[in-house]
């Protein structure tokens, strides 16, 4: 006698079959991710003010604008692929942290623009270099992605890396913070002020997008390592 449930499990994968072989989601996620690298490649630029200030600003625009792309064909391919390798939530919540950390590197990139600034505190250039560390972990783990049986441990270790990175952007963002505020205090010069506590504001919301993108991956190991 055939058990049944073999034969529904058989015929589960012959309608797998039939389906069509479209979404590369991990493709997608690895080219999302590459442009965070680049985004935070110049954001360091930036704030160690190398080379031309407007061309960092243009870059970290540019690659946020293609990320958009990236994440306007998830959403277009979601919404078209019947079965997927994760499910729908959880490729659009890991595609979307993503997205958040990109655009808070834009958000700091224009509100260093806006407010001209040409000269920046170690803490800043300290917090910028976390950033380039962590994206640099986030670009590793999506091709492992691809494998998450065989690199559960990896992108574990991974995401712990990532999650203690934020909590260094949190200390330094302290300092920074406390440093600007006697510094300032001292000379009496409260825009100045201001505005270094508006760019230290933007670059650790970078940090808590990446570490929003570590506990996606660690969601996606946990169910399916």
């Amino acid at each position: 006698m055939r058990d049944g449930n073999s034969g529904s499990v058989a015929m589960f994968g012959w309608f797998q079959r039939l389906l069509p072989k479209t979404g590369d989601f991990f493709g997608m996620f690895e080219r999302h991710a590459a442009a965070c690298v680049d985004a935070a490649d110049a954001l360091a630029k930036l704030t160690r003010s190398q080379g031309d200030a407007a061309q960092w600003v243009g870059k970290i625009r540019e690659r946020e604008h293609a990320a958009d792309d990236v994440i306007r064909e998830v959403l277009f391919t979601v919404r078209r692929t019947f079965l997927t390798p994760f499910d729908r939530g959880a490729i659009t919540s890991l595609i979307g942290a993503m997205d958040d950390t990109i655009d808070e590197m834009q958000a700091a990139a224009s509100a260093i623009e806006l407010y001209e600034i040409a000269a920046f505190e170690p803490e800043m250039q300290a917090m910028a270099d976390k950033i380039v560390e962590a994206v640099g972990l986030i670009a590793e783990a999506m091709p492992l992605l691809r494998d998450i049986e065989r690199n559960g441990g990896r992108l574990h270790a991974l995401t712990e890396r990532i999650v203690k990175l934020e909590g260094e952007v949190d200390l330094i963002h302290q300092a920074g913070l406390k440093a600007n505020f006697l510094r300032h205090r001292t000379d009496g010069d409260h825009i100045a002020f201001i505005v270094s506590r508006e760019i230290f504001k933007h670059l650790e919301k970078i940090a808590d997008a990446f570490e929003d993108v570590a506990n996606e991956i660690d969601a996606l190991v946990i169910d399916h390592a």
